[in-house]
């Protein structure tokens, strides 16, 4: 029996915009400006390539869909591509360190919004029980109520762009042509004053100082935190109508559409408080600012839901990540982690095992980021070089795509669009190498040691296997 192809090219670039566009945009649009030492146009910068730098793996990758349309997801390509060791490889890292090192800055993230309705600190004790409630509560939910999950999940798909949309429009046009409270930094502290937004805009660029490019090599970096997600939506190929045709151009057109809204937001946020002020405060100050104190907390109240919507799909995959390995008789007691709940149909025991590395990585990154260090020369930001880490397992997929398919797909897909792909994650790492210097050199061995305890399983089993009729058919094929 064969997948109904049921969806249209518009289906799947609203797939890709959704996926991508969430909490990223809040949280990273204050750290960019900060890497960035609040210069304007640098950030914008950063904003860009980093969004040029999405689309063109994006891209490669939906050329790779095109073919093997009976696959889906990364660790599904990796197999078929590169092999099966490589693919074991790549699931364990999504499943110890990228996965739930995510869904613990999420937990974070959501906690930092919401404790701010109440005038907590980012840093206050509140904002860590909260996030800590917040993690156990996705993992419940997904766990125990998934229906209840997967509707929460679509809900916030929209939810979430109503913050965004309202900033990048009505608040860039409409923001900027009005009078308003305006917001100063006093001796630290964020105060009201009087002006328009306006004339913020114009202060906060004249005022944006020389080009610096290790500056603008940090901000690319943080960005790709708020980029990531476009790979989940290569996972629709089997059920999209004319996939060779309408992937391709649902991950450009869609990865575009993402680019541009986040550059408006940007310079809609800095059209809305000055630079000091959002460096200290972030953009729930812009929102206030432009849209009155009212409303403005109401769309603060969009981005907390916005991010646990976020957070909400990072446990849905988290819970699943370990199973999905166990599945195909690899790793760690492959018998225990493959077993499903049947009133649930959830992996119970991977769930948990998922909730405890997301528990592992919230401590974390609260300890290395936001007091201590607590963990010396060990402390790195587990919100962007595991995202890096993506982009550097990315190129022997891209290699192996130009060996094996260059033929089949021409020279530009085949080849040269490959090549711009290898260099555009060579160049994301060498910006986050440059960017955190030797915090780099600590995360390496952090990912050495868990890395290595995962390979190690390969081997206790003398013949791992690897059951998917899926990729056998296909090598038939």
């Amino acid at each position: 029996m064969k997948i109904e192809k049921k969806y249209g090219l518009l289906t799947a670039i609203c797939m890709v915009v959704g996926v991508v566009i969430g909490s990223g945009i809040f949280f990273k649009a204050q750290t960019i400006l900060d890497k960035t030492n609040g210069n304007a146009f640098t950030g914008i910068w950063a904003w860009v390539i980093g969004g040029l730098v999405m689309i063109i793996c994006a891209s490669t990758f939906a050329i790779l869909a095109t073919k093997y349309e009976k696959f889906n997801g990364l660790v599904d390509y990796a197999e078929v591509i590169v092999g099966k060791k490589y693919a074991y490889v790549i699931g364990w890292f999504c499943t110890t360190i990228y996965i739930p090192a995510m869904t613990g800055v999420l937990a974070w993230v959501s906690a930092r919004y919401f404790g701010e309705l109440f005038g907590f600190s980012l840093v206050s004790a509140e904002v860590m029980v909260i996030g800590a409630l917040f993690l156990v509560g996705a993992y419940v939910l997904n766990s125990l109520a998934p229906k209840i999950a997967g509707k929460f999940q679509v809900s916030t798909t929209f939810i979430k762009l109503v913050p965004i949309l309202l900033m990048a429009l009505v608040g860039l046009v409409y923001g900027l042509t009005k009078s308003a409270m305006s917001y100063e930094v006093v001796n630290g502290e964020v105060v009201k004053t009087t002006g328009t937004q306006m004339q913020i805009l114009i202060e906060n660029f004249k005022n944006s100082g020389d080009f610096n490019a290790k500056l603008l090599l940090a901000g690319v970096v943080s960005s790709a935190f708020a980029y990531e997600g476009w790979i989940v939506a290569t996972s629709i190929n089997a059920e999209l109508k004319d996939s060779k045709k309408n992937l391709p151009i649902a991950l450009f057109i869609g990865s575009i559409i993402i680019m541009v809204i986040y550059v408006l937001y940007y310079v809609g946020v800095l059209g809305g408080a000055t630079v000091e002020v959002l460096k200290v405060g972030g953009a729930p100050y812009a929102f206030v600012q432009i849209f009155g104190d009212v409303f403005g907390t109401i769309l603060k109240v969009f981005i907390v839901v916005s991010c646990l919507g976020t957070l909400n799909g990072l446990m849905l995959s988290n819970i699943r990540c370990i199973y999905s390995l166990s599945s195909r008789n690899m790793g760690p007691k492959a018998e225990v982690f493959k077993q499903i709940d049947t009133r649930t149909n959830i992996p119970t025991n991977s769930a948990v095992f998922g909730l405890l590395m997301a528990v592992i990585w919230f401590v974390y990154f609260y300890g290395a980021n936001l007091t201590g260090p607590w963990f010396g020369i060990f402390s790195f930001d587990s919100s962007e070089l595991p995202v890096i880490t993506i982009y550097a397992l990315y190129i022997p997929i891209f290699i192996m795509l130009i060996i094996k398919e260059r033929k089949s797909f021409g020279v530009f897909k085949g080849i040269v669009l490959p090549i711009l792909a290898i260099i555009a994650c060579v160049f994301m790492v060498f910006a986050a190498i440059y960017s955190h210097g030797m915090a780099c050199l600590y995360y390496f061995i952090v990912f050495l040691v868990i890395m290595a305890i995962g390979i190690a399983f390969l081997f206790i089993k003398k013949k791992p296997e690897l059951k998917d009729e899926l990729y056998d058919e296909l090598l038939k094929e």
